[in-house]
């Protein structure tokens, strides 16, 4: 019986199905790059863009081929612009994409998106693109059962420090209370960091959010110097040239300042080429704060469960160890002390739910 229960257990670590159906905790996830590839289909054919007409082509052309080398250029291409003509075809696709996260398994999330991405080409009012998206997400997690909060994200190659300024402003005319972060994103290479601390200078003295920014992706670990020190970052992105700073490993763990990792994503962009040897190992044992991420599904023709599923068979984790890393990821959240005190609760509770529902007690 012993051995029997045990076998039973060891399968249960890489069975899809089970990891599919794990309480996660997400915080590093892009609403542009989690569409449903069928509703972004739909959405497409509705609005006679040109585009495929057969949906096996049309994921051809927008997602990243799984068996295609690491090329960051061919990821970014898969990112466009032109999906939207109207808001309701924000709320829709936003609201599909909420919803779907329920084959996730996913328990809590800090989804993020930037406002502008949806108003280059439609010239929407970014205020009214940021509370249609809220509503719409909040909609979807309610009928899920999934708590949501919100990250703005601001792109270094589309906006000033000053730019990024006035639109905080101005996006501060809405009701943000359910957004806890602020992202900058983009080219890290071209536009480096410290070209927008005065714009961080400034959510920092504020003081209302978070502040996560994406670097060490695809250049060396200054970046991710210059992001803590001259903008206030308490989350970081990526980050996966922390692996060979050891000074930096230190300021990460004596901060609690988590890395956003992002497996699947790494691989296709080239920021870490062999997947089995992913830092997120040596890191997390070098008691660096780290938690599992996506980044962009739908792109990647890939999920969150798929990232679980390669901890698994490439570091040797098991349920208990994605159990554990959920539940430190708990700090990684931009929630008050009392929030994570609840949501600590909620995510015990849905491991135990879980734990019976699987067969695993």
């Amino acid at each position: 019986m012993r051995l029997t229960e045990h076998t039973k257990t060891e399968k249960s670590h890489s069975d899809r199905n089970i990891l599919a159906k794990l309480p996660k905790i997400e915080v590093h996830r892009h609403l542009e790059g989690t569409y449903p590839i069928d509703s972004l289909f739909k959405l497409a054919i509705k609005n006679e863009l040109d585009v495929p007409k057969e949906i096996e082509e049309f994921k051809r052309v927008f997602q990243f081929p799984k068996d295609h080398a690491p090329d960051f250029l061919l990821f970014l291409s898969k990112f466009k612009k032109f999906w939207y003509k109207s808001l309701n075809d924000i709320e829709s696709i936003t609201y599909d994409s909420v919803k779907s996260f329920i084959k996730e398994g996913l328990h809590y999330m800090e989804l993020r998106f930037n406002p502008l991405h949806f108003t280059e080409q439609t010239k929407l009012d970014p205020r009214a693109v940021t509370k249609a998206i809220i509503a719409s997400s909040d909609a979807a997690a309610a009928e899920i059962g999934l708590e949501i909060r919100y990250l703005l994200t601001f792109n270094r190659s589309m906006q000033t420090a000053e730019e990024m300024l006035e639109i905080y402003r101005k996006l501060h005319e809405i009701d943000l209370e359910k957004v806890v972060g602020i992202d900058l994103a983009g080219d890290e290479l071209t536009y480096p960091p410290a070209q927008f601390s005065t714009f961080f200078d400034v959510v920092k003295e504020e003081g209302r959010y978070g502040i996560d920014i994406h670097a060490g992706e695809v250049s060396d670990s200054q970046n991710m110097w210059i992001s803590i020190d001259q903008l206030h970052a308490d989350r970081i992105g990526h980050g996966v040239a922390a692996h060979k700073d050891i000074e930096i490993q230190k300021v990460l763990r004596d901060r609690n300042i988590f890395l956003a990792q992002c497996i699947t994503s790494n691989r296709q962009t080239g920021a870490w080429r062999d997947e089995a040897s992913h830092p997120m190992k040596a890191l997390t044992e070098a008691g660096v704060p780290v938690t599992i991420a996506s980044d962009d599904p739908t792109i990647q023709d890939s999920d969150l469960v798929d990232d679980y599923k390669k901890t698994v068979t490439n570091f040797g984790w098991t349920i208990d160890d994605l159990i554990a890393s959920n539940l430190r990821s708990v700090e990684a959240c931009f929630l008050s002390t009392q929030e994570k005190s609840k949501l600590t609760k909620s995510y015990n509770q849905a491991v135990k739910d879980f734990r019976r529902e699987a067969g695993l007690d």
